[in-house]
């Protein structure tokens, strides 16, 4: 299966060459989407062997998943997998993904740290994401282990159904609304989540997390 992640990167010039060399060999394409950087992200990232798109202006999230899925389904892509810039997920858990979409049953592979592994989690961040299950289970019918997790891997057939309107963080929460709309079949995937003290003051988490967990999940909701 041509397999290609794709990264989502604003500012992660401290990361981004680690992350991408983390990858290489284990997947057919690595694309890191620029999403308004100021720094060396899309340079680090070219000189680590990556494809580099770039968003002029800082567009969020899940703008800049979906430039970088769009692409690369668009390039004969046959599973897309999206995987964070900050270096909290493991590169050797892609095969777990992959593997499970290789099954030819489920075509969305969510993964769940919860039924892998977490590493330093802070407590807030535990307390806000178990509350974030209850949320989705609640107002999407689909009951997971893990609710707000970045890492997932797509086949394009599925990807290609869904219609994104959230470009900021709200996106994961349109995830799960999305493939029950298509009514696309799904798995979770044990993985490993590891945070640190630079991952916690990325620009994806942002200066208050938890709180931001809860305010895209009431928009990916709410607000469409």
């Amino acid at each position: 299966m041509n397999t290609w992640v794709i990264i989502p990167a604003k500012n992660e010039a401290h990361n981004i060459k680690i992350v991408v060399d983390s990858l290489m060999g284990k997947v057919d394409k690595v694309v890191v989407v620029d999403d308004g950087s100021s720094d060396d992200t899309s340079k680090l990232a070219t000189l680590a062997g990556a494809i580099v798109l770039r968003h002029l202006v800082n567009r969020g999230y899940g703008a800049a998943l979906v430039t970088g899925s769009d692409y690369a389904v668009s390039c004969g892509a046959d599973v897309v997998i999206h995987f964070d810039a900050d270096g909290q997920f493991e590169a050797n858990d892609i095969s777990r993904l992959v593997g499970a979409l290789q099954l030819g049953v489920p075509s969305v592979a969510l993964g769940s740290r919860f039924l892998g592994k977490v590493i330093d989690m802070p407590k807030l961040r535990y307390l806000t994401l178990k509350l974030a299950i209850i949320f989705t289970w609640i107002f999407s019918g689909i009951k997971l282990t893990d609710a707000h997790n970045g890492f997932r891997a797509f086949t394009s057939s599925a990807w290609q159904k869904f219609n994104f309107r959230q470009d900021l963080m709200a996106f994961s929460s349109e995830v799960i609304d999305e493939i029950k709309r298509c009514n696309v079949p799904w798995v979770e995937v044990p993985v490993t989540v590891r945070y640190t003290e630079s991952s916690l003051k990325g620009s994806k988490q942002g200066k208050w997390p938890a709180a931001k967990i809860v305010r895209d999940l009431f928009f990916g909701r709410f607000v469409r």
